[in-house]
């Protein structure tokens, strides 16, 4: 791989890692038709790029998330944690996408080969991000019959919420089945603020980008020696971009909708499996 590509890559990668549209799909996608291969490791830290893109946009929040977590256990001692969880918005957000990433955390560790294996199955990938695109408009679909007033903001979000949305994310796992879409969309099936599902979607990307770079540091380390060129511009090419997608969904999800994104799912997904078994 060189820089070039390395950037495209990146940009690829940084947009639809928080475009609803699936990361690891255009990932395959982008290099079957660059006829490239990437390390687990390389794409380990294009993760970590968009990461950063995550804190430089929600720094604040994030601030408030670790005092207020921090501030949490010793509520433990005191025996007032119950009372000041639901009182703090910050303290529960902490805590819900604490047991949000726990689902995830357990299908990487017990399915990680299963999962692995469907990268190179580009039929499997194809008709995943078809799925996408029919989560997306079904909770569309779903989120326009409820009442403004029903809404839930974070104050009403549930642990049990979490742990269903942490499941979408789990799912998403699978190439093709988007992350920010299937937390995004369950979230507007649960009944969460529109900006509320996306906010809590992108911070829930945190701990498992995290957990996975951490889980791949050595091999990152190694690859980097010899390619550190190519690891830094793709780096910087997946946080810039993933910058500028988190402000495009967000934008989106408050003055539109999503279904631009199911309709686009469904033709790249469609095209995909016409170009394996067509063309």
């Amino acid at each position: 791989m060189d820089i070039l590509q390395a950037i495209i890559i990146g940009i690829v990668q940084g947009l639809t890692e928080f475009l609803p549209i699936s990361s690891s799909a255009h990932l395959v996608f982008i290099q079957k038709i660059m006829n490239v291969q990437s390390s687990l490791a390389f794409d380990t830290v294009l993760h970590v790029g968009t990461l950063v893109a995550v804190f430089a946009y929600f720094w604040n929040d994030i601030i408030k998330m670790l005092k207020s977590f921090f501030s949490s256990l010793r509520d433990l001692t005191r025996g007032e944690f119950k009372k000041t969880f639901q009182e703090d918005p910050y303290k529960k957000l902490a805590w819900l996408l604490i047991i949000g990433t726990i689902p995830a955390g357990l299908a990487g560790v017990l399915l990680k080969s299963t999962f692995e294996n469907l990268f190179d199955n580009l039929p499997a990938v194809s008709i995943f991000l078809i799925v996408t695109g029919f989560l997306l408009w079904g909770s569309e679909m779903v989120s326009r019959r409820i009442n403004p007033e029903d809404k839930k903001s974070i104050n009403n979000l549930r642990i049990k919420d979490s742990l269903i949305i942490g499941i979408a994310q789990a799912c998403s796992i699978a190439p093709g089945i988007s992350r920010s879409g299937a937390t995004i969309s369950i979230g507007l099936i649960l009944g969460l603020e529109r900006e509320l599902a996306a906010k809590y979607s992108f911070l829930l990307s945190i701990p498992a980008i995290l957990g996975a770079a951490l889980i791949q540091t050595t091999d990152i380390t190694t690859a980097m020696d010899v390619n550190t060129t190519v690891f830094v511009t793709g780096f910087v090419a997946a946080a810039i971009s993933g910058y500028v997608a988190i402000k495009i969904i967000l934008k989106l999800i408050k003055e539109k909708n999503l279904l631009i994104f199911a309709y686009y799912c469904w033709i790249v997904g469609i095209a995909a499996l016409i170009i394996t078994y067509v063309i």
